[in-house]
């Protein structure tokens, strides 16, 4: 083998080297795309999840205090219907 035709057979190895790493570079910025999309995605969703368990808490203690007003008056009327 020539001097020659070894450095064509390294040239081509060359290129084919900086192809792979040209690919492999494209698909590692995809991947970081992906996930700083990802990461995104998942702040929001955790942003609404507390923003619902607010909501779900409110409508707790609104639903507590709807049942101790429904429930005085029904103490009321059972004391008078039944006097002891």
């Amino acid at each position: 083998m020539t001097i020659d035709e070894r450095l064509d057979r390294l040239t081509e190895r060359h290129e084919a080297l900086t192809q792979s790493v040209e690919l492999l570079l494209r698909e590692s910025q995809e991947q970081t795309r992906l996930v700083i999309e990802h990461s995104r995605q998942i702040s929001e969703h955790s942003r609404q999840i507390s923003e619902h368990s607010r909501q779900v808490g409110a409508l707790r203690d609104a639903s507590a205090a709807l049942l101790q007003i429904v429930q005085t008056p029904e103490n009321r009327i059972s004391g008078l219907e039944d006097p002891q």
